[in-house]
């Protein structure tokens, strides 16, 4: 049995749920397909799909082992063409997790550069709040804001931002600017929940220090939320850079206690754990890092 075409086979049988198609699309014939699913049960020792009138579909030791399958195939076809010596010319397919609002304001729309620079690659864009399993979703790479706690994962650093108080200007006009971090306490304050966010906060200037809890009658977990609810003027908010770029550039939004600092946000791309890096991400990764160094030094 060719364990690389057995792989090939059933990932494509998974994707199509057909034999035929499988076959068409591998100019072989359907017997073949079947005979090659069966030799790869036989060396796994497990079924991997359940035939029935109504089609084709992994059992579950199947749709555990797709993921693997598929990335094997992935690697394979990366090693060929680094053998090769044609890393310029990527293609194939490109899975990448963001998060939402991340993704809609610094990637989506930079994405038509990066595909016109490589117009063999296609990109499945997997818009996710929550940290996605990397193998499990078969993702090539991962952008996740804020600290990292696992050790196992394979992490590059690609940006870093200033956390800062924020609202438009029309609040600090009708409730005034901060001067010190303690007046943050008599403001009405939008609390982000999730990474780095909270309630509590501790602001450095030189070598003092001041810790302040803030009070917020309206509590937001997700960017897109946090970001529309300040823009609506229902208060200051402590974020990154990153979630109100657009709005610090036109003015639309502006900082205060800007001579105080708070502890910078990591953007990491996070590929998954236990592989290299395919060329494809890293080359995305890549143009991801010098798109948001070009639109910082604007």
């Amino acid at each position: 049995m060719d364990r690389l075409l057995a792989l090939e086979t059933f990932v494509r049988v998974v994707d199509t749920g057909s034999f035929s198609t499988t076959a068409r699309l591998q100019n072989m014939g359907q017997p073949a397909v079947s005979k090659l699913i069966v030799q790869l049960e036989d060396w796994l020792g497990v079924r991997l799909l359940l035939r029935s009138t109504r089609g084709l579909k992994p059992t579950e030791a199947g749709e555990n082992f797709y993921p693997y399958a598929k990335r094997t195939i992935e690697d394979a076809s990366e090693a060929v063409l680094a053998a090769r010596g044609v890393a310029a010319g990527l293609s194939g397919r490109l899975r990448v997790t963001a998060s939402v609002c991340f993704a809609r304001l610094h990637v989506v729309p930079k994405l038509p550069a990066f595909m016109a620079r490589h117009p063999d690659v296609e990109i499945d864009l997997l818009l996710e709040d929550r940290n996605v399993d990397l193998v499990e979703e078969g993702v090539d790479v991962a952008l996740r804001m804020g600290p990292l706690t696992d050790p196992t994962m394979t992490v590059r650093k690609i940006a870093q931002r200033r956390r800062l108080v924020m609202a438009t200007p029309s609040y600090f006009q009708q409730h005034g600017k901060p001067s010190v971090p303690s007046d943050l306490i008599g403001h009405e304050v939008v609390v982000y929940t999730r990474d780095g966010g909270g309630e509590s906060f501790t602001f450095r200037k030189g070598v003092a220090e001041m810790a302040v809890s803030v009070n917020g009658r309206l509590r937001v977990n997700a960017t897109e939320g946090l970001r529309a609810a300040v823009i609506a003027g229902a208060g200051l908010t402590i974020a990154s850079e990153f979630a109100f770029a657009p709005e610090l550039r036109s003015g639309e939004v502006v900082t205060a206690l800007d001579d105080w600092g708070l502890p910078p946000i990591s953007l990491s791309a996070v590929f998954p754990t236990g592989r290299m890096a395919s060329q494809k991400a890293r080359a995305f990764v890549e143009f991801v890092e010098g798109c948001l160094q070009e639109d910082y030094e604007k």
